[in-house]
């Protein structure tokens, strides 16, 4: 069922302090919260609500706990423990008077991001909003874009066939406790310093050594996955909630190093893939490929995240410019003049490709599209504050839909970033000119 409508009564209490009281109304986040239209996007999410059973949590709570996390790149317990002791957050969410616990639990926002789903595109939609509003976005930026994609990387650790193996035993150990499948022998002592003795065989080059012990990590796991299937062989419940497990672990234990095709790189995270960028840092990385989409000029608060989309499957990048470019023009509600890519984009697939220009095209290129091609470049900075300031560095979501809304949530938080420090700059522009009259005014002599 929908939540109640949260109102403000502008009634003072006794045993609790205002909050209007306690912060500066000047303030950036102050500013951003009320330009936000929390009306709009209760209404936008309101097809996702029951009409039956109690009431939810406000919308512009979570949703606003959600965009503080990713402005400020907390986790969700942090942001949840620094709601209680900041004034701002608090009054960022809705609130009147001063909190001192928080209301609810920080379950609920894991609950959200899996109920916002798709819905978490208007959040980004919202943002470019209020950019345009407070003037530090024009309308004429919207039109010459840069596309680039880059890895977002799972919180995952490097796979190498011992870890998979000794996560595989682990895992359906853990999955027979909690079922309550008794296993004849549970090989977990024996091997974690199985594990543990491979990678000091691999550190030292005695790869003898090293194979001896990954055969023995197989022969045991691969005992765990029979004897799991004969203790709940004529069990149908059983079979279905083990039927995903034991075909990831009978992978993990058939799969070799240097084999072509698929692989499995994760057992709790299976939708992992191995993504090569050709960084000389990092020639794989383990993730999911994300597409960026920014504006080509810096506006006047910034180089705006315009659409950001995680792309399963490592598809090649110039099979998904078309489709990006659709939903950008969707999501900013323009069309696009001119977009810029790299090189890694070469026979891609736009409906109207004389509009798409390469890094390192030399045909058509002059003038204002030279200069502008230029600026291709300048997307880079803009992943690596994502990655760095935001969560778009290592994903802690389960599952695809995990990946698919950390990258937008990411995006937005980039966008506000940008917002509160235009609306920062503006507040000190104002009071620069509020103080320049008096310093211009001629120094009094007092009288002798």
């Amino acid at each position: 069922m929908r939540p109640k409508k949260l109102k403000t009564t502008g009634e003072g209490d006794l045993f609790r302090a205002r909050l209007e009281q306690i912060i500066n109304m000047k303030h950036e986040l102050v500013q951003l919260a009320g330009r936000i239209d929390w009306d709009w996007i209760d209404r936008e999410i309101a097809s996702l609500y029951s009409d039956k059973g109690r009431p939810g949590i406000e919308a512009r709570f979570v949703i606003g706990l959600l965009l503080l996390k990713h402005t400020y790149g907390l986790s969700d317990e942090a942001v949840c423990e620094r709601w209680v002791h900041d004034p701002y957050f608090q009054h960022f969410t809705g609130e009147e008077f001063f909190q001192h616990e928080f209301p609810h639990e920080r379950s609920d926002l894991s609950h959200w991001r899996k109920r916002l789903g798709d819905k978490l595109e208007l959040l980004l939609a919202e943002s470019l909003r209020v950019a345009h509003e407070t003037g530090a976005l024009r309308t004429r930026d919207l039109k010459r874009v840069t596309v680039d994609t880059t890895v977002q990387p799972k919180a995952i650790t490097f796979p190498t066939d011992s870890k998979l193996l000794h996560a595989a035993i682990k895992g359906l150990n853990r999955l027979a406790g909690k079922y309550g499948v008794r296993l004849r022998q549970s090989y977990l002592r024996i091997a974690k310093r199985a594990a543990m003795m491979a990678s000091r065989y691999a550190h030292a080059k005695q790869f003898k050594r090293h194979h001896r012990q990954l055969r023995l990590l197989r022969s045991r796991l691969g005992r765990i996955i029979r004897d799991i299937r004969r203790k709940i062989a004529g069990q149908p419940q059983l079979e279905t909630m083990f039927d995903a497990p034991l075909a990831r672990a009978a992978q993990i234990r058939s799969q070799q190093q240097r084999q072509r095709g698929w692989k499995l790189y994760s057992f709790h995270a299976p939708e992992v893939e191995c993504i090569g960028k050709g960084k000389a840092s990092a020639p794989y990385e383990f993730g999911v490929k994300a597409s960026i989409v920014t504006t080509n000029a810096c506006a006047p608060g910034g180089q705006f995240v315009l659409h950001a989309k995680a792309l399963p499957g490592n598809p090649y990048d110039g099979h998904t410019l078309g489709n990006v470019i659709d939903a950008t023009e969707k999501l900013i509600g323009c069309a696009i003049e001119r977009a810029y890519v790299d090189k890694g984009y070469r026979g891609h697939d736009t409906a109207n490709p004389r509009r798409v220009f390469i890094s390192g095209q030399k045909r058509g290129v002059f003038g204002v599209i030279k200069r502008e091609l230029r600026r291709r470049s300048a997307i880079e900075p803009v992943i690596g504050h994502m990655k760095t300031d935001g969560h778009l560095g290592r994903c802690h979501l389960k599952g695809r839909e995990g990946d698919a809304a950390n990258v937008i949530l990411t995006a937005v938080g980039h966008n506000l970033r940008r917002i509160l420090a235009w609306l920062r700059a503006l507040l000190r522009l104002i009071l620069l000119a509020l103080c320049r009259p008096f310093a211009s005014m001629p120094e009094v002599k007092w009288a002798s």
